[in-house]
């Protein structure tokens, strides 16, 4: 946990520095994409080797299926709650 903190941390100060470098800002999109590939593609790689998991693959993709779209619902309902009680009034008074 305190790696990721201070990883969170890092490139949080890191961004703030280069902030103004418009030019590697461009490509942070395509960096980030490529990078959120490649954890994935590391993720697979280790299910894919653990035997534990595989032979019990059948049990946890359902138990995966139901905590993904219970994570996908919830985040939709909290996310329309927070559009109208903070920036529904914001989107009034641009017209």
């Amino acid at each position: 946990m305190n790696t990721v903190l201070i990883c969170l941390i890092l490139g949080s100060l890191l961004g703030y520095i280069i902030r103004e470098k418009k030019n590697f800002l461009k490509h942070l999109d395509k960096i980030t994409f490529f990078s959120v590939l490649a954890l994935l593609f590391l993720l697979g790689f280790s299910v894919g080797k653990d035997p534990v998991i595989i032979r019990n693959l059948h049990n946890l993709g359902l138990q995966a299926l139901i905590l993904s779209v219970a994570a996908i619902l919830g985040s939709a309902i909290v996310s329309f709650i927070v559009y109208k009680l903070f920036f529904k009034d914001i989107k009034a008074d641009e017209k």
